[in-house]
């Protein structure tokens, strides 16, 4: 199939993005002297540069050359509650000025009432903190393939783990030979490692079983999101999840959830609790720490002594582990999401629904073709995550990252990078064509989106 050229009109774009952006344009100079490629996290320096910002606070974020920019991208899906929410600056100014925040090297109160109330909230049974979801993950496959004594891990294709070495195959869609998601991502990673990661297909329980069937004896862990994130924002179906469960079960594999992105987000607990299914391990991060570096391995107390005394497992954390800081943002948000789910869960569903539909509708009136992703499913009421796609078959059906990722189903690069840019200059900040809904998003947000799409979307069509 022939792919659309978008190399015009996305140079166009970031041309008049560096005219408008000079205060911007300038620190990226500086930052480029000293940092590589201007910044610390690849996902967030777009070409030519990206806003550097200045301020931040509930759904906006004003960056150095004035720009109130709506933002969809709430730090990385965390921030439930948009940027720098009182319910978590005010606990956590008072714990500053009470001497308590910054780093001790010791255990608190803190780590205990934080660890009673992540295993209540999701059912779960010993937890380590930890302060990264990459870490997390780490420690997860280590302890599955301590407990097992297996070498090979098993993951989904599209599906993002971190940057750790058992998440670094299978996450890019490699379209050459039909390869697809079966390619290494890094460079330096040993071959060997490369060799024991299994790579699946998300939603297809026939390729699950096969891999099973062949290899159920060899595989420590299947690692899976209940909810892909970067992988296309699609949820699992109830029966895929219950047949991992099954299958991990039989071949006395260990199943880990990756919830780094779904815990907390769509209800105050673990996402896997809506399909009444229980991992034996699983990971969060993000929404449970609102904006502060916390993340969690959680699950059955036969696992996870495995990490302690004698266990065998170097799951030490890291410096900043249970951060008194991080543990009071933790605490904090957690509480304060079980104390409001009634108000804040429907809400955040509605809002996602609302912007899933008006995004669709405002492309749709200029001509064009997109259709998002995030809608709940039958376990999950609703959802307040939102991906745009531009498939060139109006009745193409997303399943899997196969659909999504692949560019010769869907205009891939408009989403990631054109949209981007053309949002951008409305003063409107989305990753992978969309974001996430906070609670400091209004009605009013939503028609302003809206009214940026119908704009990128003109520019667009001209080029076309």
């Amino acid at each position: 199939m022939k792919h659309r050229d978008h190399s015009r009109l996305l140079a166009d774009l970031r041309g008049e993005y560096a005219r408008r952006n000079p205060r911007s344009s300038e620190l990226q100079a500086r930052a480029l002297r000293h940092m590589v490629d201007g910044g610390s996290h690849t996902l967030r320096l777009l070409e030519p540069f990206p806003p550097r910002i200045a301020e931040a606070a509930g759904a906006f974020v004003t960056d150095e050359d004035g720009h109130r920019i709506l933002d969809f991208w709430q730090g990385h899906y965390a921030n439930l509650l948009g940027h720098n929410p009182p319910e978590l600056l005010g606990a956590l100014q008072e714990g500053l000025a009470a001497g308590r925040g910054l780093q001790t090297g010791f255990t608190d109160r803190l780590q205990v009432e934080t660890a009673e109330l992540l295993c209540r909230l999701t059912g779960t049974e010993r937890v380590r903190f930890t302060t990264s979801g990459a870490l997390a993950t780490m420690y997860a496959v280590l302890l599955a393939r301590a407990s097992t004594g297996r070498d090979r891990i098993m993951k989904v294709g599209g599906g993002w783990h971190g940057a750790q070495p058992w998440a670094l195959k299978g996450v890019d869609f490699h379209g050459e030979n039909h390869s697809q998601f079966q390619h290494v991502e890094t460079k330096g990673l040993p071959q060997a490692i490369a060799r024991e990661v299994l790579v699946t297909r998300f939603n297809d329980p026939e390729m699950l079983e096969g891999l099973f069937r062949r290899h159920g004896g060899e595989v420590a862990c299947f690692i899976v999101e209940p909810f892909m994130g970067a992988g296309g924002f699609l949820f699992a179906e109830p029966e895929y999840i219950a047949l991992a469960r099954e299958l991990c079960t039989r071949h006395g594999t260990v199943l880990i959830f990756d919830e780094v992105i779904s815990g907390f987000r769509f209800h105050p607990g673990a996402v896997s609790q809506l399909y009444g299914v229980q991992p034996d391990l699983a990971t969060f991060a993000k929404a449970m720490g609102g904006g502060m570096p916390v993340a969690a391995v959680a699950g059955r107390a036969e696992l996870m002594k495995m990490a302690g005394r004698g266990g065998g497992v170097k799951f030490s954390g890291g410096t900043y582990s249970g951060h008194p800081a991080g543990m009071l943002a933790a605490r904090t948000m957690m509480a304060h999401l079980e104390t409001h789910a009634r108000q804040i869960y429907p809400r955040l569903a509605a809002l996602g629904e609302h912007t899933r539909r008006a995004v669709e509708a405002a492309f749709a009136s200029e001509g064009l073709h997109a259709a998002c992703t995030g809608d709940g499913n039958r376990v999950v009421p609703g959802s307040s995550l939102a991906m745009v796609h531009f498939p060139y078959r109006e009745a193409t059906r997303f399943r899997s990252p196969e659909d999504t990722h692949n560019p010769d189903v869907c205009d891939v690069a408009l989403s990631e990078t054109v949209v981007q840019m053309a949002l951008l200059l409305e003063d409107v900040f989305v990753v992978h064509g969309l974001g996430s809904l906070c609670t400091a998003h209004t009605e009013e947000h939503l028609e302003r989106l809206a009214e940026a799409c119908r704009r990128a979307a003109r520019r667009i069509k001209a080029s076309l």
